[in-house]
């Protein structure tokens, strides 16, 4: 059950940052754009952006580098928090700034826990003590 667990819980948290960066790619580009450089975030990041939504979120989809992928989307998401959704009066934004935190925070626990069994890493760590190559 805990593998299981383990495996919904990187489902669930890359979910949100893999659609995230593909809807940025399309017609949500220029908006995001135009709402990152209202905040005061250069527009120029973005791609930046993109890249660690989809790249991050497929890792730790996929269980490859999890510990690496899930602080980073950790850090990311805390960012996230302060950058655009800090209007703690707005019950809205308050919203999102809290979500922003609980996501960073089950990213530290897979960082902490690691992707479990049913993973790449899980994978290759049953290969290494097997003594099989990589």
């Amino acid at each position: 059950m805990n593998h299981l667990s383990t495996l919904a819980g990187r489902f669930g948290l890359s979910l949100i940052f893999i659609l995230s960066g593909f809807a940025k790619l399309g017609a949500g580009y220029a908006g995001t754009q135009g709402y990152m450089e209202a905040m005061g975030v250069p527009g120029a990041v973005l791609p930046l952006v993109i890249a660690a939504e989809i790249g991050g979120g497929l890792a730790v989809l996929a269980g490859g580098l999890t510990r690496w992928a899930a602080l980073g989307l950790a850090v990311f998401s805390v960012a996230s928090a302060f950058l655009f959704h800090f209007d703690l009066g707005d019950q809205g934004q308050f919203i999102n700034f809290m979500k922003n935190i609980a996501i960073a925070g089950g990213f530290l626990v897979l960082a902490a826990h690691g992707a479990g069994k049913f993973s790449v890493d899980g994978w290759l760590a049953a290969r290494r003590a097997k003594g099989g190559a990589l």
